[in-house]
């Protein structure tokens, strides 16, 4: 979607009254992904919002035909992005966002830009240390080239079964590489690779600052990309905020869990963590 279109969205949402809520994609997904989730959030009253990365296309399959659009992204950037965006909002928005987005997510909740933050398998910030080998395996096909960090990467199908859809049957992740996957720009992913070793490093989340606001991490007990430890580590570092921290394991789930069969279980419990404080 293009920028002019989120902003146009934002003024729809300005002038409509209801609670916004705006939900943040990561790498390799586009805003499409939370269309089932924002007719849920809609359906509860909410005014939903789900912008583009910085020059996503609209389609899976314009972004497939163009992948050169997705490179050379920054965590700041992207950042930036966001945090322009909801500023633009009349009032502090509920923020949900999945991997990247996640991280995205905590950054905007750091800046004291949220009124309330779901993390869904975040990406690590600089201070989270554990790197699990399936984190690793997962991050291989960017971060075993350096040419990657200028370029927009693609996953084929093996690489998507492992880093998203592990948990489900070969049927339902062949259906969902099919209908989500689309490519990514890589230097995020070496960004958050090096963050412990740089000190300016811009994959850095303010988790001290009094108007955090209320914060929920989610994560998937299968997920290979962002396991247990990575999350879990996040939300150590976030737990002394002032505002409510709190952290859930979805059983059986993978990667894929906000786009997969069983994204409604994930989106009820982002939705019941919302509605407490929003």
């Amino acid at each position: 979607m293009s920028e002019a279109h989120d902003r146009a969205r934002i003024d729809e949402v300005n002038a409509g009254g209801k609670p916004p809520v705006v939900f943040i994609h990561g790498l390799w997904l586009l805003p499409s992904s939370w269309d089932r989730w924002a007719a849920v959030f809609e359906e509860a009253g909410y005014a939903p919002v789900a912008p583009g990365w910085p020059d996503d296309p609209d389609t899976v399959a314009e972004a497939n035909a163009h992948p050169e659009v997705f490179a050379g992204k920054s965590v700041g950037q992207v950042a930036d992005h966001f945090c322009d965006l909801i500023g633009r909002l009349d009032r502090k928005p509920a923020v949900v966002g999945h991997s990247f987005g996640g991280l995205i997510t905590q950054i905007t909740a750091g800046r004291g830009l949220s009124a309330a933050s779901v993390a869904i398998d975040p990406a690590p910030f600089r201070g989270v240390l554990p790197l699990p080998i399936s984190s690793l395996r997962a991050a291989r096909p960017v971060l075993g080239n350096p040419a990657n960090f200028h370029r927009a990467v693609p996953l084929t199908y093996e690489q998507f079964r492992y880093s998203f859809a592990n948990a489900v049957s070969e049927e339902e992740a062949r259906r969902l590489y099919e209908e989500f996957a689309v490519p990514a720009p890589g230097e995020p992913l070496f960004q958050a690779a090096a963050a412990n070793l740089n000190p300016w490093t811009e994959v850095k989340v303010d988790t001290d600052n009094p108007d955090r606001g209320p914060l929920l991490l989610i994560s998937g007990e299968k997920d290979n990309t962002v396991p247990w430890a990575i999350v879990n580590a996040s939300y150590r570092k976030q737990k002394d905020n002032p505002g409510v921290t709190e952290i859930v394991e979805i059983p059986g789930r993978g990667h894929a869990l906000t786009i997969d069969s069983g994204w409604r279980e994930v989106c009820d419990t982002a939705l019941a963590f919302v509605r407490r404080f929003h």
